[in-house]
């Protein structure tokens, strides 16, 4: 057997792995609170005031939002929401978004 010598990998700072790092958890537990710096960062302060991750389970991201006015505008907006969460989570982490009531 001959001995390969592994890939090294460029430093990553602590910003890039933790949310990759929350993502596995959310999954694991199914939890999506683990989600919810992430979440906050990614739609900004006046979205998260209205809205947070409920679940996370087979890349279903499940949002619970204050009224069906914002499940609306959020699934209109959940092409461009999937890409910034997979940009920050690592690709493939969210393959779908679902906006309940809470």
């Amino acid at each position: 057997m001959i001995a390969t010598p592994m890939a090294r990998r460029d430093p990553q700072t602590l910003d890039q792995l933790l949310p990759r790092v929350l993502a596995r958890l959310a999954e694991q537990s199914g939890k999506g609170q683990a989600l919810v710096p992430v979440w906050n960062a990614t739609v900004g302060p006046h979205i998260s005031k209205h809205t947070r991750p409920h679940t996370l389970e087979g890349g279903t991201l499940v949002i619970t939002v204050a009224s069906a006015e914002w499940a609306h505008t959020l699934s209109r907006q959940q092409n461009s929401l999937l890409e910034q969460l997979n940009t920050r989570l690592g690709a493939g982490a969210v393959s779908a978004l679902v906006f309940q009531l809470e």
